[in-house]
């Protein structure tokens, strides 16, 4: 018997968080922020870990993608294809529900 999961695709209504297994925490010693989950640990740049931040399950990807453009002083449509990929990447690594 074979189990296949039916992949999930990011969209601007998706709503997307950290999974429950996935936590991100300050490390003292390194000065940086991790994304730690079972066994792993991401070490998430800048940009990364503002994306990190947003995903609450409380923001749609088109209000992540409105906050970061904000943040950024950036156009929403030159970096919503970055954001969506990364959401979707992150996805796929079952680190972020959508």
């Amino acid at each position: 018997m074979r189990l296949s999961r039916e992949r999930a695709v990011v969209s601007q209504a998706s709503m997307p968080a950290l999974k429950p297994h996935a936590r991100l925490q300050f490390d003292p010693v390194r000065g940086a922020w991790a994304l730690l989950s079972p066994e792993k640990v991401f070490w998430p740049d800048e940009v990364s870990l503002d994306i990190l931040r947003l995903c609450d399950g409380q923001h749609t990807t088109a209000e992540i993608l409105q906050a970061l453009a904000v943040q950024y002083d950036a156009p929403v449509e030159e970096i919503a294809e970055d954001v969506e990929a990364f959401l979707q990447e992150w996805s796929d690594r079952f680190l972020v529900t959508l």
